[in-house]
């Protein structure tokens, strides 16, 4: 795609419901100023797997690309020209990319996102893995550990379905995966890769069941940030990561394949998204 940063305008947005909370236009545009690219505009669409066909079937022109968020990773696909590996693998798609020629081509920067912010923390390679949670994130962490989790990745879930999902993600995925019960998810902590992938407050009553010396955990909520759990491991010595280096490494990706450079400022846009929610937790502060 080299090229596309020069020439004509160019329109970006994320599409999704709800989205008004999603932080893409920020690190996007973020990315635009660093990069010089004056004419690119990044913008947030209120979009349901409904309305997804109609509102594609009206773009034209300018469009380079487009960042999707629940519910329409999956509901995408058949829309679509053209897949990549990782996101038919994981049937997730976050990101399209219109060529030139007017095709749709979906990727998925979630899974290499989660395996650039780990390995920025020096996490490349773990003999064992735990994942906290069996939702559509934590298909893509199953993926991104298939390929850095030399053994076994224990799912905690709190049901027999969701066990059945993940042992069957696992299989497809290639990744050895092992279930178990909710109730148990204190055991989890042990494990020197942890992946939390549920909803805010899920985790919470875990806190107190940090170990003395844990490794590390990779919590994908950003907001509020951080949660007990992420604050009890700070505390305890343990290396964090957040929602928001998720969402930085992933919109980096998705940055570079829709304007056609090389390497996004990645610096640019983890101020960015930093500034945004710490201008979010000032009016909640102001407000309570």
């Amino acid at each position: 795609m080299t090229g596309r940063t020069t020439g004509r305008a160019r329109r970006a947005a994320v599409l999704g419901s709800p989205i008004g909370h999603s932080l893409s236009p920020e690190l996007h545009r973020a990315a635009y100023r660093a990069l010089g690219l004056t004419d690119w505009t990044y913008d947030r669409f209120e979009v349901t797997e409904r309305t997804l066909r109609p509102f594609l079937g009206e773009l034209s022109g300018p469009w380079a690309g487009l960042s999707l968020t629940m519910p329409l990773k999956r509901a995408v696909i058949p829309l679509l020209d053209e897949v990549g590996e990782t996101a038919t693998a994981i049937e997730a798609v976050n990101t399209v990319v219109f060529t030139d020629d007017g095709r749709r081509i979906g990727d998925n920067t979630d899974v290499p996102g989660l395996l650039a912010a780990l390995a920025e923390r020096g996490v490349t390679r773990v003999p064992e893995a735990a994942v906290l949670g069996a939702g559509a994130t934590a298909s893509s962490a199953l993926a991104a550990l298939g390929r850095i989790c030399d053994g076994e990745v224990t799912a905690y879930v709190r049901s027999p379905e969701r066990a059945a999902e993940m042992r069957g993600w696992g299989e497809r995925l290639g990744v050895r995966v092992r279930t178990a019960d909710w109730a148990d998810a204190a055991r989890a902590l042990r494990a020197p890769l942890v992946v939390a992938t549920t909803p805010a407050g899920s985790t919470d009553a875990l806190a107190g069941a940090v170990p003395e010396r844990p490794g590390t955990l990779f919590d994908v909520l950003y907001e509020p940030w951080p949660t007990p759990l992420a604050a009890a491991w700070s505390a305890r010595g343990g290396e964090v990561l957040g929602g928001l280096d998720l969402l930085v490494h992933q919109a980096v990706l998705q940055v570079e394949l829709m304007t056609g450079v090389p390497e996004a400022p990645l610096a640019a846009m983890r101020a960015a998204g930093e500034a945004a929610l710490a201008a979010r937790a000032a009016l909640r502060e102001q407000s309570a």
